[in-house]
């Protein structure tokens, strides 16, 4: 249950106060995204919530551009909500530019276009595995069975952890994204920098051809890298790897089980899967990223406070309709495809182009083996809503000719 914040500070004007449980706000469907545009079509562009010990949302897209390009006003040296006494510390993401700077260099040839294209063949290949396990079932549980299973597969196996855990790390990550008490987050986070600990005392024996062996490697301005500061990367890489593509992935196909005409579309001309996947991103953003203010600031007539805490939608920023003409219809034709949803200036997601090559391929591999299906009628789809967004299950079917 959210917690009121003891009082609406006196700075805030009645008519910024809006009230919104970020967490179990009862206006969420299972169409979370369109929901959530609908829940605060009545609210102002900023505005103040007093659940979950207060703090400020920010819902329009010019806004969030603003605010995550401010590092000097809103930091991401917190980035939890409420705030909690010992938040994790996450490399690159815990660290305001310039500190960044050299540690998002040490990961960027990682996940170059370049880099994601020689991993296409590997993708695919996975991909198809993947679904050729439920292609002559006739239905699946399209989260549980793909994409919890494709995009965290291709991560694993980019950070050289064994995929035999798979479930288990999903599961530790679900229990983090849960978590609301310092306890839980540090119980969660002690779990995963101890799995990162075993794989780093076993790449210093045993060097691999994966990520952490390569961070290993690294400098940071001149001098090696620490194994504290490689534990610190891992930490938001894990949490990245093991949720944020499944999460978009299940919606967008929760949404393509309804379109039986795009469908035929996409198994007749492939090459749109890409414009697919994008309009995806746009419609169903999974992220809303908060900041922690640093110092005193008035911007759009609002009065933030130190100390404060600022959540930007980045989840509702492709459906902002002062950017995005008919912003809740999908359609892979538009070409305002305009979002935020991995963030834009100095915490630019660094993941975006495996996420797009992830999603692409998936769609691909999925219609080529299963070129219909449909959600099954009457069957509940489970989601989870926070600072990140996920769709738990989605229950399937196809006729198998």
């Amino acid at each position: 249950m959210a917690t009121l914040a003891p009082a609406i500070p006196d700075h805030v004007k009645p008519e910024h106060v809006f009230e919104f449980d970020i967490y179990a706000d009862p206006r969420i469907t299972a169409d979370v995204q369109g929901s959530y545009n609908a829940a605060l079509k009545g609210a102002p562009d900023i505005f103040w919530t007093p659940l979950n010990g207060g703090h400020w949302m920010i819902q329009r897209h010019n806004i969030i551009a603003e605010i995550v390009k401010n590092p000097g006003v809103f930091s991401a040296r917190e980035m939890q909500i409420p705030r909690v006494e010992n938040p994790p510390y996450m490399i690159p993401l815990s660290v305001d530019p310039p500190e960044n700077v050299p540690y998002r260099h040490a990961l960027m040839p990682h996940f170059s276009p370049r880099a994601v294209v020689a991993l296409e063949f590997k993708m695919r290949a996975m991909a198809a595995e993947i679904v050729n396990d439920v292609a002559d079932k006739g239905e699946c549980d399209f989260v549980k069975d793909i994409s919890s299973r494709f995009p965290v597969s291709v991560f694993m196996e980019l950070m050289g952890l064994p995929l035999e855990r798979l479930r288990e790390f999903r599961e530790i990550a679900h229990d983090y994204f849960n978590s609301r008490t310092n306890e839980d987050i540090m119980r969660c986070t002690g779990q995963i920098m101890a799995i990162f600990t075993d794989i780093l005392a076993l790449r210093t024996k045993e060097p691999g051809d994966d990520l952490i062996t390569n961070l290993m490697k690294t400098e940071i301005d001149g001098r090696p890298i620490t194994n504290d500061e490689i534990l610190a990367m891992c930490l938001v890489l894990f949490l990245g790897g093991m949720d944020t593509v499944t999460n978009v992935t299940g919606f967008s196909f929760q949404y393509l089980a309804t379109d039986a005409a795009l469908q035929k579309r996409l198994v007749a001309d492939p090459s749109r899967m890409a414009d697919f996947a994008e309009e995806g991103l746009r419609m169903f953003g999974v992220i809303a990223t908060p900041r922690l203010v640093v110092k005193d600031f008035e911007t759009h007539g609002i009065s933030f406070r130190e100390g404060e805490m600022v959540l930007s939608m980045l989840c509702q920023s492709g459906r902002d309709d002062q950017q995005i003409d008919d912003p809740n219809r999908f359609d892979i034709d538009r070409k305002d495809k305009v979002h935020l949803n991995f963030s834009t200036g100095p915490h630019l997601c660094l993941g975006h182009a495996l996420a797009r090559a992830e999603m692409r391929i998936l769609a691909e591999e999925w219609l080529k083996r299963v070129p219909s299906f449909r959600a099954k009628s009457g069957v509940k789809h489970d989601f989870r809503i926070g600072t990140v967004i996920a769709l738990e299950t989605l229950p399937i079917e196809w006729d198998i000719s």
